[in-house]
């Protein structure tokens, strides 16, 4: 007998996901970097940035630096993020309705600190939506591309890594989704679009309102 396959959760990534805020992000990166003159291109900024936590981003600075980063460079950062986050993060459209709507457990893991995180999810109203259900790089030793944070979210909330569904919009996240086992939803309608994608572990997505119908085909899938 052929039975169908379950989803035990959902795991959202953060920004880029829930919040548009990677083309604010690119745009302060670009702008700090210059300041202490490295001038990467938008291209060269979401290859090496995109999905990856600060600790990363930071170390990588310095070895295109040569140097350690000013001390004053961390809070510079987390300054000019929370003040255009302030006054201009949005929601992705369409994600609100979907949490709304979802028939299964849910949760975020994000390559941002916890009070990134929270900040970004209250300034869009979802905050109440993922209380107790927020999961963050610092809580793993290993950040995206790593399986880490996903397989440390899926424990905590109980769920089977086989049975998990990612949804990631960057590629560090989509192959941290597949390092650990789980079905990934790469949202193509952000800064990449995802139209390389190939992997019978992966569907590409344009809008968020196509998720609801992207899992009741998996439920109805035998290959998963």
């Amino acid at each position: 007998m052929v039975t169908n396959m379950r989803i035990d959760g959902v795991i959202f990534d953060c920004d880029g996901v829930l919040v548009d805020s990677e083309t604010i992000a690119v745009e302060i990166d670009q702008q700090m970097l210059r300041e202490l003159g490295i001038d990467w291109s938008r291209d060269e900024i979401i290859a090496n940035f995109l999905g990856k936590s600060d600790a990363h981003n930071f170390k990588l600075i310095e070895r295109v630096l040569g140097s350690e980063l000013p001390e004053s460079f961390l809070l510079e950062s987390e300054s000019r993020y929370r003040e255009a986050f302030e006054t201009r993060l949005q929601l992705i459209p369409g994600v609100d309705e979907v949490i709304s709507a979802l028939s299964v457990d849910f949760c975020v893991a994000s390559s941002g600190s916890h009070a990134k995180i929270r900040n970004s999810l209250k300034l869009v109203g979802l905050h109440a939506d993922f209380e107790g259900k927020i999961f963050s790089s610092s809580d793993v030793s290993r950040g995206k591309p790593e399986p880490d944070l996903f397989l440390h979210a899926a424990t905590t909330m109980g769920w089977e890594p086989a049975h998990t569904l990612v949804i990631e919009d960057s590629d560090a996240g989509i192959e941290a989704g597949l390092a650990a086992g789980m079905q990934v939803l790469a949202y193509g309608g952000g800064l990449l679009d995802h139209s390389n994608k190939d992997h019978p572990r992966i569907r590409v997505i344009k809008k968020m309102n196509e998720i609801p119908e992207v899992i009741s085909e998996l439920l109805l899938s035998t290959d998963w």
